[in-house]
């Protein structure tokens, strides 16, 4: 039986059919913890309790009428997760926690990408679109994408986003073009209050990669964009790519 950490908070979303991923997971006993309780867990006496990390948290964002802040991360809490990475533990990140902690560069490395709500470190604000269904390929034959048919259909929020291409292994691309064009500015929404907007806003074209894995110290991390609603959480092929790399990492 696997112990794994299910941590939230920082994002809306919608609790019952998310959590039904892990209560339908065979071989896994699972924990909830929200922020600002979730750091105190890092603690590696409490984390020694659990084989994986899952991430669907959204922390060091504080939104506010004047735009977000963006405050640093508690040093123990720095301090803590880098003691877990050198331990071992497994971490998996899943959709909107790739925009956490923008202050802290390092934890950007750790995922392996960056949504930015702002401009930030010479990079555009990132884009988002909602409920595209599109199709996933399966790059390589890895351990998290075991017994998943060569190419499947999600319909799914995508990003926009900054993917560091040369320090992770690729499992799945999206076909969706990842162009300015097709998506909205999150700026727009954190500054001027514009949903779905991207009149005079520039992106690069971005990367079409949905998922991927690396190594930091010794653990295993993997990230999945997928994860936005119960649309794409009822999705069997998204169960099954968190339940294969819940254990991946905790191998």
């Amino acid at each position: 039986m696997k112990n794994v950490l299910v941590i939230t908070k920082g994002h809306p979303f919608e609790r019952e059919p998310f959590f039904s991923i892990f209560d339908d997971m065979e071989g896994v006993a699972w924990t909830h913890v929200e922020h600002p309780a979730a750091p105190a867990v890092f603690d590696p006496h409490y984390a020694s309790a659990f084989d994986a990390f899952v991430f669907y948290d959204m922390p060091g964002v504080q939104f506010g009428a004047n735009g977000p802040r963006f405050p640093d991360p508690p040093e123990r809490l720095v301090e803590d997760l880098e003691t877990l990475t050198g331990h071992g533990m497994g971490l998996v990140f899943l959709h909107h926690a790739i925009a956490g902690w923008p202050s802290w560069p390092d934890y950007g490395r750790m995922i392996g990408g960056r949504f930015y709500y702002v401009p930030t470190d010479g990079c555009q604000d990132s884009g988002y679109r909602h409920g595209l269904t599109h199709n996933v390929s399966v790059l390589r034959e890895h351990p998290v994408t075991k017994g998943l048919p060569p190419r499947f259909t999600m319909t799914d929020e995508l990003y926009l986003g900054e993917v560091n291409e040369a320090d992770v292994t690729p499992l799945l691309a999206s076909d969706y073009d990842f162009e300015e064009e097709n998506f909205y500015s999150a700026a727009k929404v954190v500054l001027e209050g514009k949903m779905f907007d991207n009149d005079g806003w520039t992106h690069r074209s971005g990367s079409n990669l949905v998922g991927w894995a690396r190594e930091q110290d010794k653990s295993r991390i993997v990230y999945l964009q997928g994860g936005d609603d119960p649309v794409a959480y009822a999705n069997e092929h998204y169960r099954q790519l968190i339940a294969n790399a819940i254990d991946w990492v905790s191998s």
